[in-house]
């Protein structure tokens, strides 16, 4: 929750915006404002003071405990002009918060956190557990001193600009060994510790087990990202509480799903018990990778029997391609979740030409892979391939990627051994038609003239279906050099169902600096206006100019009653 404080009118607008775009995250505090202060802060994750930040640093001193416990403050100041990340930058997430504060209130982020400064991730916010010298080391990648990556493990790191050797070191490693001199240590999530368990099994038991199989094989408890084990445990209070004690979620698989699981110390007990041969090492091993503890016992001071086992599984990367549409071109229509994929991408796959307009917003040491017209399969397989070897990839496509773009072949090249994420994008039908009206104020549909994968044949049946459906029709690669019969051809099929007066918009390069637009009708249009940066909406029946724009009714029963009625 985040809590809002202020102590004037002005300020108070301000909160009331804010609380009105968030009304789910964000309670009001009332009251004296040191009181306010001081109950937001000990009942609420981040705090937004709409006062000066001399007062806040007051307010807050006496209540500081310690950069892991503090929540994050933002401070917005009197005209609303600035909104600075006070106290928490990371831990707190105070510098992300700045940000959003900033996108509600139009207001400019205040960030003074050196590697966000600098555009470096803070090696606390990799969203892996850190130990080491971070603070050490962090210097050393803001002055520019080489500091190399020794990835023990694969894992899909944002961009970080490792060196091959330095005298720092990140060292990824899910192995139970303590920092060096000028080491950090990122734990990946990478064990997987299947469980099995007697009913009643008590929790200090199945911990004690756990924690014995991780030690004594030299594995760090903090890189465990699960404990999985048979559904027919799912609600057994020492696993479940088990689980809690370590943070991690307990997965479940079905008797049917283990029993196909091929593993090295099958017993009939659990055949007869839930029904398949292998709970532990069954439920590590049901997502494949390396068996690094075989099936264990837990032990007993009393002497009574086991009641529950374990199994430790080291699973292997999973790498993560995000599929990121860019929009039409302007950088205000290139959505926050875009942007945060792209920093958060070390490698980067895209058109040399959509690459240029985004290379701003990337990371140091992000590795760019680009290249020209025509290479999409290419660079599909590319993204894929980078993502497969453990990499965070993102895939770049005007628009949004999955319309006409780069996420159909990438989807078609991936399978389910990596993550994919996909980050959609204002396409370009949608902004040409905010350029020219509401012309898809009702059903339509978009359709692309290019035949270079597609047959004219198929192209010609969808715009005759169209047509004889009164869709509006927006049509994408329109018209080029080598392509200028195709446009000319379809809007005759149109024409044997719309009258000549049908409106149809014009636009080119939607919302970039040389956008060019015209509303004309389905009689008067030259093609030669159009090109292959240019998309053209043709309105059906009902579509109408008003005041210069284009405009389809959504057709609502009310709207011809009040036709009628005048």
């Amino acid at each position: 929750m985040i809590g809002l404080i202020s102590a004037t009118a002005a300020g108070a607008a301000a909160r009331d915006r804010l609380a009105a775009a968030w009304p789910d995250r964000t309670r009001v505090y009332d009251g004296p404002v040191a009181d306010a202060v001081r109950r937001a802060f000990g009942e609420c994750e981040q705090l937004v003071c709409f006062l000066a930040t001399g007062a806040v640093v007051r307010l807050v001193a006496p209540l500081l405990a310690g950069k892991t416990t503090d929540p994050g403050v933002v401070c917005v100041d009197e005209a609303g002009r600035h909104a600075v990340a006070l106290l928490g930058g990371h831990g707190g997430g105070a510098n992300d918060l700045a940000r959003a504060v900033g996108e509600v209130l139009d207001a400019e982020p205040v960030v003074t956190t050196a590697t966000d400064a600098a555009g470096l991730p803070g090696l606390d916010t990799l969203g892996l557990p850190v130990e080491g010298d971070v603070a050490g080391v962090t210097r050393a990648l803001l002055d520019g001193e080489p500091v190399a990556l020794a990835a023990e493990v694969p894992w899909p790191l944002p961009p970080v600009p490792f060196a091959a050797q330095g005298a720092h070191t990140v060292r990824l490693t899910d192995r139970a060994v303590p920092a060096g001199e000028r080491e950090v240590l990122l734990r990946p999530p990478s064990l997987v510790v299947g469980v099995g368990a007697s009913r009643g099994a008590p929790v200090e038991e199945v911990l004690c087990l756990v924690e014995g199989a991780l030690r004594d094989a030299g594995l760090s408890v903090r890189s465990v990202a699960e404990l999985a084990t048979v559904d027919a445990k799912a609600g057994e209070p020492g696993l479940v509480g088990a689980a809690e004690r370590l943070g991690v979620p307990l997965v479940t698989y079905t008797a049917e799903e283990l029993a196909a699981v091929e593993v090295p110390n099958p017993s009939d007990a659990p055949l007869a018990a839930v029904g398949t041969p292998s709970v532990a090492e069954a439920a590590a091993l049901a997502r494949g990778g390396e068996l690094l503890v075989p099936k264990r016992k837990s032990e007993r001071a009393d002497g009574q029997p086991a009641m529950a086992t374990c199994a430790v599984v080291r699973r292997p990367a999973r790498g993560r391609l995000a599929v990121v549409g860019l929009g039409p071109g302007a950088r205000d229509l290139l959505t926050p979740r875009a942007k945060a994929e792209l920093r958060r991408a070390s490698v980067l796959v895209g058109l040399d030409q959509y690459v240029d307009q985004i290379r701003d917003l990337l990371r140091p040491g992000t590795r760019i892979l680009e290249s020209g017209l025509g290479a999409e399969e290419e660079r599909a397989r590319t993204a894929v391939a980078e993502a497969r070897k453990g990499q965070a990839v993102a895939l770049i496509g005007s628009g949004d990627a999955g319309v006409y773009a780069m996420a159909s072949p990438a989807l078609a090249e991936a399978s389910d051994d990596i993550d994919v994420i996909g980050v959609p994008g204002v396409t370009a039908a949608l902004a040409a038609a905010a350029v020219l009206g509401a012309p898809l104020g009702h059903d339509h549909v978009s359709i692309s003239l290019s035949d270079l994968h597609t047959p004219w044949e198929v192209i010609e049946r969808r715009v005759r279906a169209a047509a004889e459906a009164d869709i509006v029709v927006t049509f994408y690669n329109p018209r080029s050099r080598g392509r200028d019969w195709q446009l000319p051809k379809a809007l005759g099929i149109l024409a044997e169902h719309r009258a000549p007066t049908t409106p149809v918009g014009v636009v080119r390069q939607a919302s970039r600096p040389d956008e060019s637009s015209r509303v004309t009708t389905l009689g008067e249009l030259d093609p030669a206006w159009v090109d292959m940066m240019t998309v053209v909406t043709v309105g059906n029946t009902a579509t109408r100019t008003i005041a210069g724009r284009m405009v389809t009714p959504r057709g609502y029963r009310w709207q011809s009653t009040a036709e009628e009625a005048r």
